[in-house]
């Protein structure tokens, strides 16, 4: 273990001429990097013996999700076992830089947006709590995409993140799980019981590459199992190869190879949903696979009584629902067990968290293409769906085909993910109050009904070692400074600052903490945009996956009509503003693109008009991730959280801006709805239509797009300018948002709300204008946001739902 900067410096130079044979001088950046890695992967290694030879045979928990946002690891690391200031200064001293060496590590392309960042969080978590839990995902060889914008447009190219490696990350080919698609599923009727073998498949080889989840304090080390897709036999075809057909020859490897190339790869037509498939099937197999050798490894081959006392699989949305019929057909098929026993093991071993309740985004399957790549998965669904709704109880309110209709797995030519998750599962749980109420009020209503005991909510929360801690050294060591660092291990101490709501020297300290984020910020803005920002001015900052529920056009609209104000009076009364906004449009959303087309063309006539430049300035931070978001949250003064009431189910994005000190202007939506009850209403700006209000729009009709434009010239005049030539420098016009607002009705009531938003934002302008104030106020948002720590969360999924 190291515990000087001695230790350090002794035993990273041996790393170095063990890995590279050379001291630190004669070192580059990248070797330097890595034989940093190693000393790191080294002291978890021993910190993971110890934890071999003291009692972790009790229950473990397997956390399946399809992204897992884990941003860089090496800083993190060194943070949680309370070394980084030891290496630092032991670099420093050696003639190298610890911020340079962190540069060279590249973001994993594991996730996108929040819901892989929240699986981050709670791996986090998981480990700095000293829970026996390990994480299932896939090693995207290209991740998402890297976002570039040229012209104003979206591009996508290949996130490469793994070009120089991944040192992290050890294979581990002994592990290897054999994955199976396609073929056809033979029934035998043999000694009075039905057998089933599945035949003429395709076999992938899932090889895990393990990365260590090293936890707050260095007590604890987990693994995330990222899965990667080869071929059983690295062949090619040599009749191929040898009549120049190369692509031909390599063609079934780079097929294999394909399923870990790329996350949500582009479902608009045939190919790409089954791609999907295959993946989501993949990580389950290769997940399940690895659970059941373990247990058996541990436990034996008869001791599957105990199972769910030993195991707990929790599915991160529904993407890894099929956990439920793999694990089904492991107990029957290879473990002989019969349905009913395999059927009561599985309803006790996994548990589902629900993220959405956009009817898109609840998944859906053909039922003729799912047959068709998974035979055997499919006939286990098919009876689970017989077995149901054999099983609905007579008498219920609804007619009994009203509530199949609801119900039901397989409907209309589909398999409807969601609600297998919820019939296979013990726990559903929602992320939010609000989102848990809408969905046993609505989405899953009928569920409920029947049973339920099954559902529950558990608000979503983050780390804030990641977002305060690592993210923030200004904040941290001021609050530091005041009340110590307990708080890091236990953020519920973060209420202490309360006792300082008074104190001007804090909340002058607080204030230019504040400033050093906004001058850190714009230098990066500088940097990678070219654009000149003022850290005096107010940092307004919306950043979040785009999509026109989440209102990037109405955020876009008040900057919009701002602009219009000041280019009739340039005094207009407020502060002097920087708006910030960034994130992705997946491949295929034409609208979320149209978005960012629209808020780069917003930001082109703003920033290049010599007399409103002066007073606000508009910046789209291409390719947001990790490492940029760490220093964004921080700089924010104002955080939009302005989806359509009813629509976000939680939100951490909204987390990561409260307890950096930024002020929420939002919707009650989401956990912006926690976020007022814990700051109060002098905290917080909060605007628009209800959950209700919207809910009865969608239910019984009523809301009219041109009459609310036709009320409001400054509506006119902004949806004018989407299509009268204003952006015709940005060479485009926005037919397709113009005809989303008006012609389709403004689904998300954008100008509905807009006129209620404008008049919030100038509260805040107004509240900021007073310096004092406006430090209260931030004060009161971070020392009220030990609630929103991943560290609650997952107290809550232990005790009530894993039972650990």
């Amino acid at each position: 273990m190291i515990r000087t900067k001695e230790d350090f410096k002794e035993q990273y130079s041996q790393q170095l001429h063990q890995m590279f044979g050379r001291s630190i001088e004669l070192c580059d950046e990248r070797e330097k990097y890595e034989a940093l890695v190693r000393l790191v992967r080294i002291i978890g290694g021993e910190i993971n013996q110890e934890n071999e030879l003291s009692d972790r045979d009790g229950k473990k928990v397997y956390y399946f999700s399809m992204e897992f946002l884990i941003g860089r690891l090496l800083e993190n690391y060194l943070i949680n076992l309370g070394i980084r200031d030891a290496v630092s200064e032991g670099l420093a001293e050696m003639g190298s830089s610890l911020e340079s060496i962190c540069e060279c590590e590249a973001d994993p392309g594991l996730g996108n947006g929040g819901l892989g960042r929240l699986a981050a969080c709670f791996m986090d978590s998981i480990a700095a709590l000293n829970i026996n839990g390990d994480g299932m995902g896939l090693r995207y060889r290209f991740g998402l995409f890297k976002q570039k914008i040229e012209n104003g447009y979206q591009v996508e190219l290949p996130d490469a993140w793994m070009d120089d490696g991944h040192p992290w990350g050890r294979k581990r080919a002994s592990d290897s799980i054999i994955v199976k698609f396609g073929g056809k599923v033979e029934r035998e009727y043999k000694d009075g019981e039905m057998e089933y073998h599945y035949v003429g498949y395709d076999c992938v080889k899932a090889v895990p590459y393990d990365v260590p989840l090293i936890g707050f304090g260095g007590k604890t080390v987990n693994t995330l199992h990222l899965w990667d897709a080869q071929p059983v036999h690295d062949n090619i075809d040599m009749d191929a190869f040898n009549r120049g057909e190369y692509s031909e020859a390599m063609k079934d490897k780079c097929d294999i190879q394909a399923i870990t190339s790329i996350l949500y790869p582009n479902d608009n037509n045939g190919i790409g949903r089954k791609l999907r498939l295959k993946q989501e099937y993949f990580l389950v197999a290769a997940g399940i696979g690895h659970i059941i050798r373990d247990f058996k490894s541990r436990y034996g081959n008869n001791a599957w009584n105990d199972f769910p006392n030993k195991v707990a699989i929790h599915i991160n949305d529904t993407h890894p629902t099929m956990c439920i019929p793999e694990l089904m057909r492991v107990l029957m098929d290879d473990e002989g067990l019969e349905w009913d026993e395999a059927w009561d093991i599985t309803t006790r071993t996994i548990s589902f968290t629900n993220h959405t309740v956009l009817p898109e985004a609840l998944e859906k399957w053909d039922i003729a293409h799912f047959s068709e790549l998974l035979p055997r998965i499919y006939m286990i669904i098919e009876e689970i769906n017989r077995r149901w709704e054999d099983s609905i109880p007579q008498g219920m309110d609804q007619d009994m085909y009203v509530v199949k209709r609801h119900t039901s797995v397989l409907w209309d030519g589909e398999i409807r993910m969601a609600n297998l998750s919820v019939i296979g599962s013990y726990s559903v749980n929602g992320v939010s109050a609000l989102h848990s109420d809408i969905l046993t009020n609505s989405v899953f209503k009928d569920f409920y009904t029947i049973n339920p005991e099954k559902f529950n909510n558990k608000t979503n929360g983050i780390s804030h070692r990641r977002f305060m801690i690592q993210s923030n050294p200004s904040l941290t060591n001021l609050i530091n400074e005041y009340i110590g660092t307990d708080w890091q291990s236990d953020f519920n101490q973060i209420e202490k600052l309360k006792m300082y709501e008074d104190d001007l020297e804090f909340l002058n300290k607080l204030i230019n903490a504040k400033r050093e984020n906004k001058i850190r910020i714009a230098k990066y803005i500088k940097k990678h945009m070219d654009i000149d920002v003022d850290p005096d001015s107010v940092f307004d900052v919306q950043v979040k996956r785009m999509h026109a529920y989440k209102r990037q056009i109405l955020n876009g609209f008040k900057i919009l009509n701002l602009y219009n104000i000041l280019k009739e009076n340039p005094e207009y009364p407020i502060n002097n503003y920087t708006f910030i906004i960034a994130g992705k449009a997946a491949q295929g959303y034409a609208f979320a693109k149209s978005s960012i087309k629209f808020i780069n063309s917003l930001a082109d006539m703003v920033n290049s008009d010599p007399v409103v430049n002066k007073r606000m300035k508009v910046v789209f931070i291409e390719n947001f991730c990790v490492s940029n978001a760490q220093l964004i949250y921080p700089a924010a003064d104002i955080s939009e959280q302005i989806s359509t009431a009813g629509k976000e189910a939680s939100g951490t994005g909204n987390m990561k801006f409260m307890i950096n000190g930024a002020v929420t202007l939002g919707t009650m939506d989401g956990a912006n709805v926690e976020i007022n009850d814990l700051v109060g209403p002098d905290n917080i700006s909060i605007f628009g239509y209800s959950s209700d209000e919207t809910e009865n729009f969608y239910r019984y009709g009523g809301y009219n797009a041109v009459q609310k434009c036709n009320q409001d010239p400054r509506l006119q005049k902004m949806l004018g300018q989407l299509v009268d030539g204003t952006f015709a420098d940005s060479g485009c016009n926005f037919w397709d948002i113009y005809d989303s607002l008006l012609k389709q009705n403004d689904e998300y009531f954008v100008l509905g709300d807009f006129d209620s938003y404008f008049n919030a934002w100038l509260e805040l302008d107004r509240a900021y204008s007073d310096r004092m104030k406006w430090g209260k106020m931030s004060l009161a948002n971070i020392a009220n946001s030990a609630f929103f720590s991943s560290d609650r969360t997952i107290r809550e999924y232990a005790d009530d739902i894993w039972g650990l």
